[in-house]
């Protein structure tokens, strides 16, 4: 018959129990929250997941993302962002002044990583740049500061232009960045008015409005539901013939006309970069906010021709890329 003395017996104990011990001393993968109004795209998560890469954390290896999407209805963002809260999750990440905002008034412990085109400080998120205080930091395409060299951009490319439309989201138009626009429409004495818009069918109805009022070019904000709606911002613009510069390269790959604004993929990149600098243990207080240091010039030259413009050859010199 099998028989084991007591020394043998408490030796197979502890070499079974070893292993339960240290599993239960594994420690627990962090988790990071996405919060956004509409669904993410290739270009943000890849570059949210490169930055975090960056930072030593791979989702599913050592990182766990739980995702909390409003699939274009922006007044479920509250209740999405307090099942994050509740979930108290090691970071929220977000990519919309809307989501940013939101997050911000579910918690003040939780440290929030943002990506959007507005200001920060003028929106009243953060404290200042250079020390945003708080639990919040990320990066801003500072998008508004570029509306002069946009519209410029876009005069030099049809320059019997004289009524001009800036298509906006309801947070990403403060007042300084409207007022900058106007002295510059009228520093080449043009007309340039704002369109508001929150859902996909007000960008039909925009542009229904923008060929009634006989607008002769468009300059699209960087609006987080625009770039979920790049094509069908880009099929109206094409219909109706209107010359529309984007903020993001995402529009010129499906068939936008020009693109001059950050590269979204290096912003998201900052993002996860920053998130992952949190999970090490820096504070958000400390982390001054990033700003764009790639941007993209993008001309889609077959548009052009198909909107009958022949692109002059000073802006061709000027583009990063051209699409031929």
């Amino acid at each position: 018959m099998f028989s084991i003395n007591r020394r043998e017996l408490i030796a197979l104990a502890g070499a079974t129990a070893c292993p339960i011990a240290a599993r239960g001393q594994q420690p627990v993968m962090p988790v990071v929250g996405y919060l956004h109004p509409s669904t993410p795209d290739v270009y943000s998560l890849n570059g949210l997941r490169q930055g975090l890469k960056d930072a030593g954390f791979i989702e599913g290896q050592n990182l766990t993302i739980e995702y909390r999407l409003a699939n274009n209805e922006p007044d479920r963002l509250p209740e999405l962002a307090a099942d994050l809260v509740r979930r108290r999750v090691a970071v929220i990440v977000v990519r919309s002044t809307r989501a940013a905002l939101t997050a911000k008034t579910a918690t003040a412990i939780i440290p929030i990583v943002f990506g959007f085109g507005a200001d920060p400080v003028e929106i009243g998120l953060v404290a200042s740049i250079n020390r945003p205080g708080d639990n919040v930091t990320g990066a801003t395409s500072m998008s508004g500061e570029l509306g002069g060299k946009q519209l410029g951009l876009l005069h030099e490319l049809v320059p019997k232009a004289r009524r001009f439309a800036h298509l906006t989201g309801p947070l990403n138009v403060p007042g300084r960045s409207a007022n900058d626009l106007r002295a510059a429409a009228a520093v080449i004495g043009r007309q340039i008015e704002f369109f508001m818009t929150v859902t996909p069918l007000e960008i039909d109805a925009a542009f229904a409005r923008l060929v009634q009022d006989r607008f002769d070019a468009l300059i699209v904000g960087p609006d987080a539901l625009f770039i979920d709606r790049r094509l069908q911002l880009v099929t109206l613009a094409a219909r109706h013939a209107i010359p529309t510069l984007y903020p993001f390269r995402q529009f010129t790959d499906v068939g936008g006309l020009m693109v001059y604004g950050p590269n979204l993929m290096e912003r998201d990149r900052q993002v996860g970069l920053y998130a992952g600098r949190i999970l090490k243990g820096e504070k958000p207080a400390d982390l001054p906010i990033m700003r764009p240091e790639k941007f993209d010039f993008i001309i889609n030259r077959q548009t052009a021709r198909s909107l009958g413009i022949d692109v002059p050859a000073t802006l061709l010199a000027q583009a990063d890329e051209v699409i031929e």
